[in-house]
């Protein structure tokens, strides 16, 4: 093997190690390290891959329930969704590659998230995406940035997606001054597969063969992971050769090959080589089987000259898998991807060392035990310290700020960014190929695919209130699973897991570190009480540039199903005549509302209650009256409250309502009072769907019909009201074009 090196001090640096780490790496090897074994250290060892910050808050996560196959802890989860079949799925964050980089870094997050699916054996089906931009609304530098971020993020998910052939149906796009130095993109795949035909990600038979497949590897990606472990400054676009290309079209040729070799007996298992690429996938094969390892990277596809072992085990190329296959079918594997034009090597081989042996041309260049890569990572319990802000915003209400009259704030939330129809981005998607699609992009609230398999419906919807998470890290959390579940109910699917990406900034920072901390509490508080595991996800941290953390963002995105897809609700309204009724308790909630930000300047306040028994009660209604028939639509009243959520479904469906609501306080129309939904039933099924109520709050809003919409002392001409919201988003992010 290589020499140990000189001038250790830079190198760690350089591989963002520290003193320690670099004592306990030679505890581990009994000698000094080389520079591919540092490179493999460094790898393992970044926040990217060890979780080294968060481990200690993600345990106690609810994983188990009779549906769950698979929980966290493999390339995606998987759960039962009857018939036979399961739905596999996952959603990530590429946050700093899209920041450096947005058509590519969007791009290949995509690409890396559907590998997690189909590794798994399972046929993508279905995306979806959680955006973050800063403000896009000024005339300055910024915001002209971020409009352009903007355009390159969703023509990097579009290039990608539509090129594979996976419908893109749903996603949320937020904007906040708090992501002005660091965007988020949080990209979700779901897949079907039979419930009995899953692969895993092991390296398991002594003697089995390790095979490459895919794309040729080059320098793109080195230190990928490395540098998504670390903070932005104004250096970071030094960063740009970090960030990977992605080629969609050799991603859809290695999806076909997958899946036509998935047909066969051949695989013991798949892993994608994703973050860290060949080093993690290899590892972590080995390490979930107990097994060692013989690669030979010289045997490795190269599209590059000159490359060294160092270069092979970090690169992140993408579109490439290592397998792990029965000893004598090598030929018969690489006839397959031969067949789709793809690169396939023997590389290695599984052994019972229990250590991860490079060789390079004969030559051994790196020797690794594998457990201790994993299983001694630094765990770090990082202090933690709640935020001085949240005493100075506590006590805010909207009673601190000049009243506005009902009309000028509605006529002002109408065009806010985060209420307006995204048709400019989800129009670049294709959301109907795969001819399954029901409820698509711009439809409102949860997404739905059909699974003709077994004649039911997948509903899935992602969802973060950041403003509630910066007031309350917790109890916003804990809003965000709730909100992603009912948004699936609203559809008539129940809620069964979810996925989902923690956001957060500077874990170094005691009180970001107590922001996660409570968001991981508030998470489990949610998912324990309504039911909805947690199956897998990814953390991302060091959100933050020159000193300044984004809001806590957890995106959860939650999957439900529905017995019959026949019977899926939509949410806007269907026909004139109809009743609408609003179902929950409201109150005089403006904690981190839309309200207080956009009419009163701040984000600010108590969070709304949280109710587990009136929010489970409110599914059940909608899930059981939805399955006798007597919805016409059902929309949940969130960001913006009853009003917003009216004047979407106006919008939306092009027919008005007037509406006469109860309040204490006349801009209670926009208060955001949580477990209320708008449930619009024909005249004819009032009395039974009255029937139902039992012990919820329940009262008769009006009706729907006429050419506006009508609410109290608030009206707007539905010409009007569809101007604003579906030209706004697009007259701003074309300003510059």
């Amino acid at each position: 093997m290589s020499q140990p090196l000189e001038n250790i001090e830079k190198v760690l640096a350089s591989h963002k190690l520290s003193s320690d780490d670099y004592a306990h790496i030679k505890k581990i090897l009994g000698r000094e390290p080389n520079l591919v074994e540092i490179g493999i250290f460094s790898a393992m060892w970044s926040e990217h891959c060890s979780y080294k910050s968060s481990k200690v808050h993600l345990n106690g996560f609810p994983t188990k329930a009779p549906w769950v196959i698979q929980g966290p802890g493999e390339n995606a989860g998987v759960i039962d969704i009857g018939g036979g079949y399961a739905a596999v799925f996952k959603m990530e964050s590429h946050n700093h590659p899209s920041f450096i980089e947005p058509y590519q870094g969007a791009a290949t997050g995509v690409g890396g998230i559907m590998r997690d699916v189909f590794t798994m054996g399972a046929r993508p089906i279905a995306n979806l995406n959680a955006l973050r931009f800063g403000n896009v609304l000024n005339d300055d530098k910024t915001s002209a940035h971020q409009r352009f971020l903007v355009r390159g993020v969703v023509s990097g998910i579009g290039g990608y997606g539509n090129c594979m052939g996976v419908p893109t149906i749903g996603g949320e796009t937020s904007f906040d001054e708090c992501y002005n130095g660091n965007i988020l993109v949080n990209a979700f795949t779901l897949g079907l597969a039979k419930s009995d035909e899953i692969f895993y990600g092991r390296a398991d038979g002594i003697g089995n063969p390790v095979i490459y497949v895919g794309a040729k590897t080059g320098r793109d990606g080195l230190g990928g992971a490395v540098m998504s472990s670390d903070s932005f400054t104004e250096e970071s676009k030094s960063l740009r050769p970090t960030v990977q290309v992605g080629d969609p079209f050799t991603e859809k040729l290695l999806l076909e090959a997958c899946l036509e070799l998935f047909k066969t007996d051949h695989v013991v298992g798949i892993q994608d080589m994703g973050a860290a690429g060949l080093t993690s996938s290899s590892f972590e094969m080995a390490g979930r089987s107990g097994s060692g390892m013989i690669m030979h990277l010289d045997r490795v596809p190269a599209r590059e000259e000159n490359m060294t072992p160092y270069d092979f085990m970090l690169s992140e190329s993408q579109e490439r898998m290592l397998l792990c296959a029965k000893k004598g079918s090598e030929a018969e594997i690489i006839k397959i991807f031969e067949k789709w034009d793809l690169d396939a090597a023997v590389i290695g081989e599984v052994t019972a060392t229990g250590n991860m042996e490079l060789f390079w041309h004969g030559e051994k260049c790196a020797e690794v035990p594998v457990n201790p890569v994993s299983e001694e990572a630094p765990v770090l319990n990082r202090p933690m310290s709640r935020p001085a802000y949240l005493d100075t915003i506590a006590n805010v209400t909207i009673n601190d700020f000049a009243k506005v009259s009902n009309q000028e704030a509605f006529e002002k939330l109408t065009k806010s960014m985060e209420v307006v129809d995204k048709s400019w981005i989800y129009t670049q998607y294709d959301s109907m190929v795969q001819t399954n699609t029901i409820k698509k992009g711009g439809m409102l609230d949860a997404s739905v695919i059909r699974v003709k398999e077994n004649g039911r419906a997948l509903a899935m919807s992602a969802d973060c209130n950041v403003r509630y998470c910066y007031i309350d890290p917790k109890g916003g959390a804990a809003a965000a699973v709730i909100e992603s579940g009912r948004n699936v109910a609203m559809s008539g699917a129940r809620p069964l897991a979810i996925t989902d990406c923690l956001n957060y900034g500077n874990p170094e920072n005691p009180e970001v570190m107590w922001q996660f901390g409570q968001g991981c509490l508030g998470i489990k508080e949610a998912c324990s009480a309504l039911t909805t595991p947690v199956i897998g996800g990814n953390v991302s941290l060091y959100n933050e540039t020159n000193g300044i953390s984004v809001f806590p963002t957890p995106s959860i995105a939650t999957v439900g199903v529905n017995d019959d897809a026949n019977k899926v609700l939509m949410s806007s309204f269907q026909d004139a005549g109809n009743t609408l009724y609003l179902v929950g308790e409201g109150k005089s909630e403006f904690g981190g509302s839309l309200y207080m930000k956009e009419i009163c300047g701040t984000v600010a306040g108590v969070l709304p209650e949280i109710n587990y028994d009136n929010e489970l009660a409110l599914w059940e209604l909608v899930i059981e009256a939805n399955k006798k028939g007597l919805l016409a639509c059902a929309k949940d009243a969130s960001s913006g409250g009853v009003a917003i959520a009216l004047a979407k479904m106006s919008a939306v469906s092009g027919l008005g309502c007037d509406v006469s609501m109860t309040v204490m306080d006349e801009r209670d129309i926009f208060a955001e009072s949580m477990s209320r939904a708008i449930i619009e039933v024909k005249p004819e099924n009032c009395a039974a769907f009255e029937a139902m109520l039992g012990n919820l709050a329940c009262g008769k809003l009006g009706v729907v019909g006429g050419d506006s919409i009508k609410i109290n002392d608030v009206t707007m001409s539905l010409n009007t009201l569809q101007d604003n919201y579906f030209n706004t988003f697009q007259r701003v992010i074309e300003r510059d074009l």
